[in-house]
């Protein structure tokens, strides 16, 4: 059975610092597109950060770019995002998703909305105060 557990979301004022995790299970996340998204209540959700099977490339939208590192430890199955500089805009549900390769390769699509993404976990909150 697949499941994403998310850890590591908190309170930390403007500047600051936090790492998610999310521990998968039931599947090899290094074979998956990955990705951590964000919601804020009543907002659309957004894409901060994805990478491909393998860890070979990653992607992030302009708003976190430099701030935002997602990485992988393959032998905890555990995705990782690193948040530095926080700002208060960063406050949100943040979430890792997972979507097998569309085409059984390494190349995953852009997601910005998190569309394609199959397997949720169910959140961890962070919150910037300014």
């Amino acid at each position: 059975q697949v499941q994403l557990v998310e850890s590591g979301g908190g309170s930390v004022q403007a500047g600051g610092s936090l790492r998610l995790s999310c521990v998968a299970s039931g599947f090899s996340a290094s074979r998956y597109c990955m990705g951590w998204f964000r919601q804020v209540l009543g907002k659309e959700r957004e894409g901060v950060a994805g990478i491909n099977p393998g860890g070979g490339s990653t992607w992030y939208p302009d708003s976190v770019k430099g701030r935002f590192t997602i990485s992988q430890d393959n032998a905890k199955n555990t995705l990782v995002l690193q948040m530095n500089s926080l700002k208060s805009e960063d406050t949100a549900m943040y979430y890792c998703a997972a979507r097998s390769p569309p085409f059984g390769d390494n190349w995953c699509p852009r997601a910005p909305s998190g569309e394609g993404y199959n397997y949720w976990g169910q959140g961890t909150q962070v919150t910037v105060s300014s």
